[in-house]
């Protein structure tokens, strides 16, 4: 066994082939040789700054070499990398950074958090400064990716794991040493950032797209001759769609893997009989990593519909009694970490947990008698929309601020593209401009999480108890068979 911290790891990999390309997007590249010194670089200029062991550094930075390059510079520093979205209004960034206590944000202009280090997006380090290698350091924690909540409130999900990594230890779910992986989703997102970093500390060349685009994504596994990628549904709609997706070679495809959102039925047997079973692979889990469950493509045409079996942790579904539920019957699934160690922490926000320690992500679902896990059409309150998940709460806490706004629910609507798009529903005791409402909530909220329509009641969408009947509301909107 050979476990080094996640710096050290990449540094290895740097000197068995400095020259080998590490990162691609768009048309810069930087070797693994470059990385490792500009890294190391960064990583001074960003003690100078006043970054320790154990800080979180809060990244908003859109997907770049430079997103890449500080990671590995957090890493070194022995930080905790703690990534969100470039696009973030001011208020929302800045109740994060509160609760991550970050010395330093990249992504921010100087000045809009005072107290604090701002480094804009482009920002390079003194190049007086040396690139030589770092006294070694261990994160205590590997990443700590946010979530907006069930509560509307934001909350930092901190890796149980340490920044460390078993060298002797072959990579998981198909991913390769020295290989060559696309990215086409968003680095902020818990998925993209998981893979693509740990595969870029086993010497994987990561060509990762500065925006989804569904021809340049195909075009990049030629390109790279890629042998991994991820992707969520959205994606796969989009990339089916093209005219010519027949044109490209993808030949050197040996893995695909989707998640964040249920895959149509239709599309991922699509899929399967496009590329072949036996190189798509589906995972089910929440960014807690409590319990995964894990499917592929040819086990899944015997099991259609299924996220799969659970195969790390413990997964049961339970009725409005807290009791199990029959084969078959639709629950809310809870889940149970089996590891030594907890695998992950909550900052701003407490988990859902009963007595015997299983915890709920708000899905419903259903097991088979052969424990294959199926999702339900919908999770109960969460909007799931392009594999991004929207939370009711935080975008109606946004609408309710609006003047003239009595009370605002938000529901998910079916969407051919998107899986999901939210629209709200509000209770007004005055005219309300819709312009003005987009204009007001895109100062409070990033533009996905902005309803896409909205509509005027004359009722309270509120009970007595500031209860939101989320669920109701939608069935009445959409028919049973959409």
């Amino acid at each position: 066994m050979a476990i080094i911290s996640l710096g050290r790891a990449f540094s290895a990999s740097a000197a068995e082939a400095p020259d080998r390309v590490a990162i691609t997007c768009a048309d810069n590249s930087v070797t693994r040789g470059d990385l490792e010194k500009r890294s190391n670089r960064r990583a001074r200029a960003l003690a100078a700054h006043g970054v320790k062991l154990g800080d979180f550094v809060t990244i908003g930075l859109p997907n770049s070499i430079e997103f890449y390059e500080t990671v590995l510079a957090v890493w070194k520093l022995g930080a905790v990398p703690q990534p969100v979205s470039p696009r973030l209004p001011l208020r929302e960034r800045e109740a994060i950074v509160e609760l991550a206590d970050s010395p330093v944000v990249l992504g921010a202009d100087e000045g809009t958090h005072p107290g604090r280090v701002c480094l804009p997006v482009g920002w390079t380090p003194d190049a007086a400064l040396s690139d030589g290698e770092l006294p070694d350091a261990i994160s205590p924690a590997w990443k700590a990716p946010t979530s907006g909540g069930s509560t509307g409130r934001p909350k930092l999900i901190v890796a149980g794991d340490p920044g460390v990594v078993d060298t002797d230890v072959p990579l998981a779910q198909g991913m390769q040493r020295d290989g060559s992986m696309v990215i086409p989703g968003p680095l902020y997102h818990n998925a993209p950032f998981t893979y693509s970093t740990r595969a870029l500390v086993y010497g994987n060349h990561i060509a990762v797209l500065p925006k989804f685009d569904a021809e340049a994504t195909l075009q990049a596994i030629q390109d790279h001759q890629a042998d991994w990628i991820l992707v969520v549904p959205t994606m796969m709609q989009r990339i089916w769609r093209l005219e010519n997706r027949e044109s490209f070679d993808l030949s050197s495809l040996k893995t695909l893997w989707h998640m964040a959102s249920a895959c149509p039925v239709w599309l991922k047997t699509a899929w399967i009989e496009w590329l072949g079973g036996e190189k798509i692979w589906e995972l089910y889990a929440g960014t807690e990593a409590q319990a995964v469950t894990i499917i592929r493509g040819d086990e899944w045409m015997a099991h259609r519909g299924s996220v799969g079996r659970c195969l790390m942790g413990e997964m049961k579904v339970l009725g409005p009694d807290m009791e199990p539920v029959p084969a078959g019957e639709i629950g809310e699934i809870y889940m149970r970490s089996t590891a030594a160690s907890p695998t992950y922490r909550y900052v701003g926000a407490e988990a859902k947990v009963t007595d015997d320690g299983w915890e709920s992500l708000g899905d419903m679902g259903s097991i088979d008698a052969e424990g294959y896990i199926y999702l339900a059409d919908r999770r109960k309150d969460m909007i799931l929309s392009g594999g991004a998940n929207l939370y009711p709460a935080e975008i109606e806490s946004a609408i309710d601020e609006f003047p003239g706004v009595h009370s605002s629910a938000v529901i998910g609507l079916p969407d051919e593209d998107m899986g999901e798009i939210p629209h709200g529903i509000i209770h007004a005791v005055e005219p309300v401009s819709i312009d003005e409402l987009r204009t007001f909530l895109g100062e409070r909220l990033v533009r996905y999480k902005i309803p896409r329509t909205f509509e005027f009641v004359e009722f309270p969408v509120r009970d007595d108890a500031g209860k939101t009947r989320r669920s109701a509301l939608r069935d009445e909107r959409v028919p049973a068979e959409s």
